[in-house]
């Protein structure tokens, strides 16, 4: 807990100790946990941290319903789509001005997605959203105009921040790999979101935002959101609970269910869909060297064979009780099962359950036989080794993970070693291939599509992190891409999670929770995405930014037609609390608290501590 205050303090102006309403403004204060942020330039970070600030600062075409996560308008205010599908014309609003007071226009949102099709790193984000387009162009001030080379069924889902010509263009494609796209000179970065940020550099512990006054959807009810990273959950509790914090999110179900006995404290755990996996290195290779094999995977984990059958030797009852506190569900596929019209759910005589003896028998059939030393071999009798088990030192969820994992294949007869990275050097040795299998998770969106591409072949070494590979799953990938049948894609999307549950590059772990609290007797009117029973922070879109009302102003909550649980306002003596029900289907109670993962909003990794 020291060192998490300690390190505000030294943070001259953005201590967090101070009120959380002063006396001239209105201080909305979010404690958040993990490594934070890793770029404030929308074409290069991945963690979910970066996705929230470029939420608050970017627009985008089309935005999120709070309902149900469906495509609703954002700067866009209407779109059409040509008979054949292969021309859509969206509307851009006219009004919107970035906060620099230049006119947001659709040439703006034209070279947006320009940079995207054309430039290199820009495309490593977002180029899945736009695959098959041919050409973006802004015929006038309102209107962009997508020409398509087929149709795409993911349209009109289009999450890329929309920056502003006038500055991005003296940004060249060389420069674009180092921009920060941070504050300089005392002047805020410019978008024309909500919010603009006039203090904090990608992997600080403190960013600043004040509010945009001219933001065309309404100025906001706060002045200024102030986000404080925490490497301890403790530490953010205990702001929290100081009144130095007015809100924390990432926190265990044990936080959660003390927190909910705190008067002037409202906490929960909130259903955001993403999914943790263990993921093997299925065969690292070189993107730029046309495939060329790199790093040192064990040659146990290039075999589909054995990771299956590593499938039986996972306990996922226990990690759940254990690990997740009970806040979640045994995970199976990565589209996760709130996504009702997507998910595949694999019948009972294909779906994992925690049996060493169908996991030995498995691998004796494969090959890996025991010695007479009682470890398993290679199928040509070589020692398998010790795997290398990759946790996140930031994770303790990834840590106990991995763990219990070491535990059940010490059971098998395969040695294994448990060695911990903080996200960042995880990711470079990921990149580089210089693994046997790690911990992670990843949001998911209301589309699977863009989760669905990060296991195609063409990822390797870009937004795949398993170098997974197989020709039958891209032919299904593309082809759902295109469909015009939903039904058949529906199908396709299905088939396609078969084959991953088949090949295991993921053994997904966990549907798991987003613990959150608020300070209810300063703030109030936040809605839950999904309505009801998602999360308050880290949502498709800046709702909550916009809406929520300082408890003192008597908290009149303006919250839309159809949405409902609002956040009320409470004394300091009252005690609040909820907790939300993980929604199978429609009305459908499975477990006492919600699945979780956030994203996100786009290709998010989570971390809710973890990266997730």
């Amino acid at each position: 807990m020291a060192l998490g205050l300690l390190l505000a303090t030294m943070l001259p102006g953005l201590a967090i100790g101070a009120p959380a309403q002063g006396k001239d403004k209105v201080v909305f204060h979010v404690a958040m946990l993990g490594e934070g942020v890793d770029s404030l330039n929308p074409f290069l970070g991945f963690q979910a941290p970066s996705y929230e600030m470029w939420g608050l600062t970017y627009d985008y075409l089309v935005g999120y319903s709070m309902k149900d996560m469906s495509p609703e308008p954002d700067l866009a205010t209407k779109w059409t789509t040509s008979p054949d599908g292969k021309t859509w014309t969206f509307t851009v609003r006219t009004g919107v001005k970035f906060s620099d007071g230049v006119p947001l226009t659709a040439k703006d949102v034209a070279y947006t997605y320009n940079r995207v099709l054309h430039g290199t790193v820009e495309g490593t984000n977002w180029i899945s959203y736009l695959t098959g387009v041919k050409s973006v162009t802004a015929p006038n001030d309102t209107t962009v105009v997508l020409k398509l080379k087929q149709p795409v069924a993911t349209l009109p889902l289009l999450p890329i921040p929309i920056v502003p010509e006038h500055i991005w263009k003296n940004v060249s494609e060389k420069q674009i790999k180092s921009y920060a796209a941070e504050p300089q000179g005392g002047k805020p970065v410019v978008g024309s979101g909500p919010f603009r940020l006039v203090q904090g550099t990608a992997d600080g512990q403190t960013f600043k935002f004040e509010a945009n006054p001219g933001y065309w959807g309404g100025a906001p009810h706060i002045d200024e959101v102030i986000f404080q990273f925490y490497k301890n959950d403790d530490s953010a509790v205990q702001a929290l609970i100081k009144g130095e914090a007015d809100f924390v999110e990432g926190i265990t179900a044990l936080e959660v269910k003390s927190l909910q006995g705190k008067p002037g404290i409202q906490a929960h755990n909130g259903n955001s869909p993403g999914f943790d996996e263990i993921a093997f290195n299925a065969g690292s290779v070189s993107a730029a060297t046309n495939g060329h094999p790199i790093g040192n995977p064990n040659p146990a984990v290039l075999d589909p064979k054995f990771r299956h059958a590593l499938g039986y030797a996972l306990d996922l009852p226990t990690l759940i009780k254990k690990v997740y506190q009970g806040a979640g569900l045994p995970g199976t596929t990565i589209v996760p099962p709130n996504y009702t019209q997507y998910h595949w759910e694999p019948p009972a005589g294909q779906k994992f359950t925690f049996d060493l003896d169908k996991a030995g028998q498995l691998l004796d059939a494969a090959g890996y036989k025991k010695g007479s030393d009682g470890l398993r071999t290679l199928p040509n009798g070589k020692p398998i080794g010790t795997l290398r088990l990759a946790a996140r030192s930031d994770s303790p969820t990834s840590l106990h993970t991995m763990a219990y994992f070491k535990t059940w294949l010490s059971d098998l007869g395969i040695k294994s070693q448990v060695s911990t990275y903080s996200s960042s050097q995880l990711t470079d040795q990921i990149y580089k291939g210089n693994y046997d299998a790690f911990q992670w998770g990843w949001y998911v969106e209301p589309d699977p599509d863009s989760m669905l591409s990060y296991m195609t072949c063409g990822q390797r070494q870009g937004s795949s992190d398993s170098f997974y590979c197989n020709k039958q799953y891209d032919a299904l990938y593309n082809a759902q891409h295109v469909a015009t049948d939903h039904a058949k894609r529906v199908a396709d999307i299905k088939k396609m999670q078969e084959i991953l549950y088949r090949d295991s590059p993921y053994l997904v772990t966990a549907y798991s929770s987003i613990g959150e609290a608020v300070a209810s007797d300063r703030f109030a009117c936040l809605v839950t995405q999904p309505n009801p029973g998602g999360v308050w922070l880290e949502q498709y879109g800046v709702y909550n930014y916009v809406h929520m009302q300082p408890a003192s102003a008597g908290a009149k909550c303006d919250a839309a037609p159809g949405l409902t649980g609002a956040v009320k306002a409470s004394a300091s003596t009252d005690s609040s609390s909820s907790t939300g029900p993980f929604l199978i289907g429609v009305g459908v109670v499975v477990v006492l608290v919600l699945i979780g993962g956030g994203v996100l909003m786009m290709r998010r990794r989570s971390t809710v501590a973890d990266r997730e």
